[in-house]
């Protein structure tokens, strides 16, 4: 049971660490983190989405996802509606110099899927992502339990 969590959590850790890690290095260039990476596809593959979703597809929280689009905005990279009540339920909108960056990285999330799905079969990856999201839910339900 120990070394099933131990492979478990280090496998994860280790994944997750080599996706931040990937986003640091092909956007250093551009002075650009991991959550900065993040919104800007999300924006660019999204047309139209807002601050409020993309912290549900980001997976982070507002405080974060809004230093992050701070940053995108005084950088160029993105518009953001003037100031209001709703700014955070507003689209947002690329730039051109936003628009690049974002098909850049559109196209090299492509690339790298597309080297690392030789290793699966379509089967294998299907299987692998049913478990995977079965995993989540039911991790997801042990946290909300844990919280009440």
């Amino acid at each position: 049971m120990q070394e099933r969590f131990e492979m478990f959590t280090v496998l994860i850790n280790r994944i997750s660490r080599d996706i931040r890690r990937i986003k640091n290095q092909e956007m250093a260039a551009y002075h650009l983190r991991s959550a900065h990476v993040s919104c800007l596809y999300y924006i660019y593959s999204l047309d139209g989405v807002t601050s409020a979703e993309l912290c549900e597809h980001c997976e982070e929280d507002k405080a974060t996802i809004s230093r992050a689009l701070d940053y995108l905005e005084g950088n160029g990279f993105i518009l953001r509606p003037c100031e209001g009540a709703k700014r955070y339920k507003s689209p947002l909108h690329l730039t051109e110099k936003g628009r690049a960056v974002g098909e850049q990285i559109a196209e090299r999330i492509r690339s790298i899927l597309d080297a690392v799905s030789h290793t699966l079969t379509e089967e294998e990856r299907a299987a692998f992502y049913r478990s995977l999201s079965a995993i989540s839910r039911s991790l997801d339900t042990i946290a909300q339990n844990s919280e009440a």
